[in-house]
């Protein structure tokens, strides 16, 4: 089974896969392929600095990413041209990983930690979908602590993408993030039982 885990942005998707895996879930994470594909010298890294100029590297070369937030978030073109850039090989080395993980264990089931699964139309490609979900207001909270960033900074982030509140419209599972670790925890737990009964009945 491949699991499409999601969320808005500092929702606490890290930390739910982290539990699934935990639980024995096999995890493709993302962020990880995002910079995978953006290596120094990657294709990726090549066209996106091509796009966006050497501005937004760091001094090892290496594409900061608070720099290239600056210039995309707040500007849907830029946005579009880099997820142009980036979503394709992403998605790529994504399928290859499944394909890898299928053979090593036909009965795997697969979280795959994706933030714009439901932005970029990919719910088909995968067996069900987890949303994990937190208020908006608490979304700004936990991103201007995390990022440093004013609330202003924050809301642009957020309205880059789409609103938590319509990919409920799109989830088989609601992981409420909002209250206190032990009731994620208990969740999620709560999730994964039913996860096994599914596979059970393929």
């Amino acid at each position: 089974m491949n699991i499409g885990l999601t969320g808005g942005i500092a929702s606490g998707k890290s930390t739910v896969a982290k539990m699934f895996q935990e639980k024995g879930a096999y995890l493709i994470d993302f962020d990880v392929l995002v910079h995978s594909v953006e290596e120094p010298g990657a294709l990726a890294w090549e066209k996106i600095v091509e796009n966006f100029g050497t501005e937004i590297l760091s001094e090892d070369r290496t594409i900061n990413r608070v720099k290239l937030g600056a210039v995309v978030f707040g500007d849907k073109e830029k946005l579009e041209k880099l997820n142009g850039i980036v979503h394709p090989l992403v998605f790529e080395e994504w399928e290859r990983q499944i394909v890898d993980i299928k053979k090593k264990n036909p009965d795997a089931i697969v979280i795959s930690d994706i933030p714009l699964l439901i932005e970029v139309g990919k719910v088909d490609e995968v067996d069900l979908v987890v949303l994990v979900y937190i208020s908006q207001e608490e979304q700004i909270r936990r991103l201007m602590e995390r990022d440093g960033c004013s609330r202003e900074e924050a809301l642009v982030r957020i309205d880059s993408q789409m609103s938590i509140d319509e990919k409920l419209w799109y989830s088989d599972f609601v992981v409420d993030n909002g209250g206190s670790l032990e009731e994620t925890v208990e969740q999620v737990n709560d999730i994964w039982e039913r996860l096994l009964e599914r596979k059970k009945q393929l």
